[in-house]
């Protein structure tokens, strides 16, 4: 038998193995962290960062509003918020969405150093940063496809 996810169904995605509810809580991540306000702010802050950095910002399209869209819908997704990203884009497809830039450890150390930066800044309590620094470096080291 399958465990049964917050919702009350048995089956989750892949992509939503964010989503749980811890005893005593006071519901998923996305509820407990302020809902897509909290991801919203989080990812904009992430790319104030990224559009500075010479190393991050040439992978990065000239007009960011997409990017920080679908950043933010996916993450919100993630933790256990509305199914917004999968009805947008479908699987996220990570590794694959990816593949055409050079990931290395360098801008993988980029990228969680900026998305590190915003969690910091977005206040959280102990147990919760550490959660999702946790899951952002797995994803960080996750998406590296080239030497260096």
């Amino acid at each position: 038998m399958r465990p049964v996810g917050p919702t009350g169904c048995g089956w989750r995605p892949a992509y939503s193995r964010g989503v749980h509810v811890q005893p005593g809580s006071e519901g998923t991540s996305y509820e407990r962290w302020g809902g897509m306000p909290f991801f919203t702010g989080l990812v904009e802050r992430f790319y104030e960062g990224v559009s500075t950095d010479p190393l991050l910002r040439p992978l990065y399209p000239e007009d960011l509003s997409d990017s920080i869209e679908h950043l933010a819908l996916f993450l919100a997704q993630y933790w256990g918020g509305p199914p917004e990203y999968g009805a947008l884009r479908g699987h996220p497809r990570l590794r694959l969405r990816h593949r055409p830039f050079a990931i290395g450890t360098a801008e993988a150390d980029a990228w969680l150093g900026h998305m590190s930066d915003a969690v910091d800044a977005a206040d959280l309590a102990p147990a919760d940063r550490e959660e999702l620094v946790a899951y952002l470096t797995m994803a960080a080291r996750s998406l590296i496809n080239s030497p260096g």
